[in-house]
């Protein structure tokens, strides 16, 4: 895995666990980074700020684009996939797209149903589609 894998996976464990621990995920991630085990690297904090930063908005988007879902009713680890790929995809413009739809939903299929990756992967494409529309 690569290193932007890893802090991707880290990053998702940061939302995961906070949202399990009714807990800010910046609290989680400062509790990693004093922890140093294992190390968390600038990437993975960018992603876990970014998430918490524009939450609001992108919890929007995932519930109007997301077609007979509400996210109460998605597993916990789909929300938190599609916040941390919908943050990377529409908010850090140096990684290319298909990268990042890939690399989540990767993690889709590594740690989620047999239907997540399809789920993540075409909500992530519609943003992508849509990304010159939607307001950032």
């Amino acid at each position: 895995m690569s290193a932007r894998g890893k802090a991707r996976r880290r990053a998702l464990d940061i939302l995961f666990e906070s949202e399990l621990r009714g807990e800010d995920p910046l609290k989680i991630l400062a509790e990693r980074v004093e922890r140093q085990d294992p190390p968390v690297n600038e990437y993975t904090s960018a992603l876990v700020e970014g998430v918490v930063r524009h939450g609001a908005r992108i919890d929007e988007l995932i519930t109007t684009y997301s077609e007979s879902w509400t996210l109460d009713r998605m597993p916990a680890v789909d929300r938190n996939l599609l916040r941390g790929g919908t943050y990377e995809l529409l908010w850090m413009p140096d990684v290319p797209e298909g990268v990042v739809i890939s690399e989540w939903v990767h993690l889709a299929s590594e740690l989620s149903t047999d239907e997540s990756p399809q789920f993540v992967n075409g909500l992530l494409a519609r943003f992508k589609q849509l990304k010159p529309s939607l307001t950032l």
